[in-house]
């Protein structure tokens, strides 16, 4: 995202397609092989989570993977270890810990939060809709470097999305703001209807979405957050576990252009094949990390056993599970072992080799430790 400036070249700039969507038709030729593999690795990947049965407690970590991904493209460069520790810091009872990380950090850590914020709303009946998006941008950006770009309102301002450098480059110009509310009543309209086809609804959406780039920051981090929202809620998915932020990275330049020529040559359907194309090859990658991670629960739940011989072995595994980086006062208090249990275990798995410790105990300062096995999965997405 840049601000506008006199010296900015806007020669190559394209325009927000102003009266063009929804679009009135799709060419369903040109769809139909990439809907139904689309389809078809979204139905596996959701039978997978079915059969899953700690999907939640399993796959807890890929929200912070996906968010370091889909911020990356933005620019906001954090890693999964930070953030994961960021999460580990606060939930110890470190009240401060958000404000004395990076900034950047603080960012990222916030997308998986805003992400599950929204989720919830959704399950509690939330349409969506503006005070769906306003909220999930303020929880967001409410902290970090993006506290300074009106988190929660939309712009005021006409923002640009294109290169900062030598060439100061815009390539696209979204809705002017005075547009930007009837604009996304629009969007808000389309996506609560009943039709199109869902998959299909959620590709249109999303172009749309990035297209208004209604806030002053954070767009695109919004946008792919609202992808495995609108999945679930379309009944595409089970749960919202479905991330598709690491496709869009590998081929960003590809991802930035289709979305470009959906207001340049009114290509919608060439954008929606392209959606499709990624699900279906983001949902086959997905799969492949759900199953190592399944199969590590299961390799690690015969070695938990063996080496605590504790009828506590099964929430200490689920802990780390969805905790791998955690300080051991988190691990007493909410892991549901008794407090002098869940010492003896913690240390018995870190002579075992299964826990890392990064920090020692200092003081009232609890251990921090890491559960690598699972890191060494999900840092490979």
């Amino acid at each position: 995202m840049v601000a506008q400036r006199p010296h900015f070249d806007l020669s190559q700039a394209v325009s927000y397609h102003v009266g063009k969507f929804p679009p009135e038709r799709l060419d369903l030729e040109l769809l139909l092989e990439p809907l139904t593999a689309a389809t078809a690795a979204l139905s596996r990947y959701d039978e997978m989570m079915r059969r899953m049965l700690n999907s939640e407690v399993l796959l807890a970590p890929l929200r912070s993977a996906d968010a370091v991904v889909s911020s990356r493209m933005e620019g906001t460069i954090s890693t999964l270890d930070e953030v994961l520790r960021l999460g580990a810091e606060e939930d110890a009872g470190d009240l401060d810990a958000q404000r004395s990380a990076r900034s950047e950090t603080v960012e990222v850590f916030r997308y998986a939060r805003a992400l599950k914020q929204a989720q919830d709303k959704l399950r509690d009946g939330t349409p969506f809709s503006d005070w769906l998006v306003r909220g999930a941008h303020q929880t967001l950006l409410v902290l970090g470097r993006g506290a300074q770009k009106r988190p929660g309102a939309y712009k005021i301002e006409q923002n640009y999305f294109g290169e900062r450098g030598r060439s100061n480059a815009v390539h696209f110009i979204p809705v002017a703001p005075e547009s930007l509310q009837a604009g996304m009543d629009r969007l808000f309209q389309f996506v609560n209807a009943p039709k199109p086809i869902p998959i299909l609804r959620t590709a249109l959406a999303h172009v749309e979405f990035e297209a208004l780039h209604p806030f002053e920051d954070g767009n695109g981090r919004v946008g792919r957050m609202l992808i495995p929202l609108m999945l679930w809620r379309f009944g595409l998915i089970s749960q919202p576990h479905f991330f598709v932020s690491g496709y869009f990275e590998d081929y960003k330049a590809e991802y930035i252009e289709r979305m470009r020529r959906v207001s340049s040559h009114g290509e919608w359907s060439q954008w929606c094949r392209f959606f499709l194309l990624a699900l279906d090859a983001q949902a086959q990658e997905n799969i492949a990390t759900a199953e190592a991670i399944q199969t590590l629960y299961g390799n690690m739940k015969v070695r938990f056993q063996a080496e605590l011989s504790s009828q506590w072995a099964s929430h200490a595994l689920d802990f780390v599970f969805a905790n791998p980086v955690f300080r051991n006062n988190r691990f007493t208090s909410v892991s549901g072992i008794p407090a002098p249990t869940a010492n003896r275990l913690s240390r018995r798995l870190v002579e075992a080799g299964l826990l890392k410790e990064l920090d020692g105990a200092s003081g009232r300062r609890a251990a921090l430790y890491t559960f690598e096995p699972l890191l060494e999965i999900v840092r490979e997405r």
